[in-house]
């Protein structure tokens, strides 16, 4: 099947109230990432605050990809909240460590994983007493 007919495919499940998981699968690309931005926005818009975001089924992402993520991820940070990235492919795996995303955005092997990196993150926050955050590997962000 022709890429262009089906480029990218995007579900968002709520697994908490403020907790959107969006499995994205196909390329994140030039082409595919206003679609990909327009989802968080909307699950910005509806007050969620953490972002887990399965890649787990996308076998490129080009820097139009990891910009919203790093997009999100700033703004997620001003609500208090999070972004998680989930599972991804080695060849994506690859771009994140390259670019030093990963080091910013929490990589987790699963959606468990993930939701107990967001556990920390409230934690912390609610032990702070200020809207400091904590990376789940104790360094201040």
């Amino acid at each position: 099947m022709p890429l262009a007919q089906n480029p990218l495919s995007i579900e968002v499940t709520l697994p908490r109230e403020d907790v959107a998981l969006i499995t994205v699968e196909g390329y994140l690309d030039v082409d595919t990432a206003t679609e990909f931005q327009h989802h968080l926005a909307n699950q910005l818009h509806h007050g969620r605050r953490h972002f887990l975001l399965d890649l787990s089924a996308v076998p490129f992402m080009d820097s139009s990809g990891m910009n919203i993520i790093l997009r999100v991820y700033q703004e997620a940070r001003t609500l208090p909240g999070s972004v998680h990235i989930i599972s991804p492919t080695p060849a994506v795996r690859r771009i994140l460590d390259l670019t030093g995303v990963s080091i910013t955005v929490p990589v987790s092997e699963g959606t468990e994983e993930a939701l107990a990196r967001v556990d920390a993150h409230d934690y912390a926050r609610d032990q702070s007493g200020d809207e400091t955050w904590t990376r789940p590997d104790g360094q201040q962000a």
